[in-house]
């Protein structure tokens, strides 16, 4: 049985852009917009307590969004098992939670879909502009995401 307040887990490769992005975004967009949702993130690759990347921490402050704090974590069942939907930003992300996590499978969803895209290109190893190009996206694909989510009673 789902919880009464929404689970939603961004997952990207490290954590350290593309979902952290994605959890921020997210979590700033429902409650502008007074709906109830409960947002995480984490890593494939099972990075932990790395910060985000500097380039990620310089294009949310543009918006207001602090992401100075921000740790990685991996992916785990505890996390696995919380949320009521895990949304991940490239083909791969979902093929590695499958295998690791069966039982998984309907709740992965592609974020780009929530945008009209498929994937959501890494950022990582440019310069500020795609950053800001990918935030751009991913606020696209996360208030796609939240406003398709069922009304709360």
């Amino acid at each position: 049985m789902p919880s009464s307040t929404p689970h939603a887990l961004m997952v990207c490769t490290g954590n350290l852009c593309r979902s952290p992005m994605a959890e921020a975004l997210a979590r700033d967009y429902a409650a502008r917009r007074s709906i109830p949702l409960e947002v995480r993130s984490a890593s494939v690759m099972g990075l932990n307590g790395n910060p985000a990347h500097r380039n990620t921490i310089a294009v949310m402050k543009e918006v207001d969004l602090d992401l100075s704090t921000h740790r990685a974590q991996p992916v785990t069942d505890e996390l696995v098992a919380w949320a009521d939907y895990i949304l991940v930003m490239e083909i791969g992300h979902a093929s590695a939670l499958r295998d690791r996590h069966p039982g998984s499978e309907d709740k992965i969803m592609m974020l780009g879909t929530f945008g009209r895209t498929l994937e959501i290109p890494d950022p990582i190893g440019f310069w500020k502009r795609p950053f800001r190009t990918s935030r751009e996206l991913i606020r696209r694909c996360v208030e796609g995401f939240v406003d398709q989510l069922p009304p709360q009673r």
